[in-house]
Order: C-alpha cells, then structure tokens, then sequence
C-alpha cells in the first residue's frame, strides 16, 4: 500500500507540475505529511 502511494504522490513531480507531491492540490500527500488537503484521507491504516 505505501508503495502505491508514493507512486500515485510522485505523479505530479514527475510530470513537472509541482516540486513536491504536497504541493499538488488534488494529492493526499498533504494529508500523510500531516497537513490538510481539500478532502478528510484516513491515515492511520497502517
């Protein structure tokens, strides 16, 4: 599972669209790094 969401948060760095996957607006990747994003993400699956 962390392996997938790395892969999906890389997404948006690897197209050039931003330089850090939290930056990107539609990505839970803020949520992991323990901001907010536009929608509540569970984090604590793990």
């Amino acid at each position: 599972m962390r392996q997938k969401l790395e892969y999906m948060h890389a997404n948006p760095v690897r197209r050039g669209y931003v330089d850090d996957p939290v930056h990107w607006r539609y990505s839970s990747a803020r949520a992991y790094a323990g901001g907010r994003g536009l929608i509540d993400v569970v984090t604590d699956w793990q």
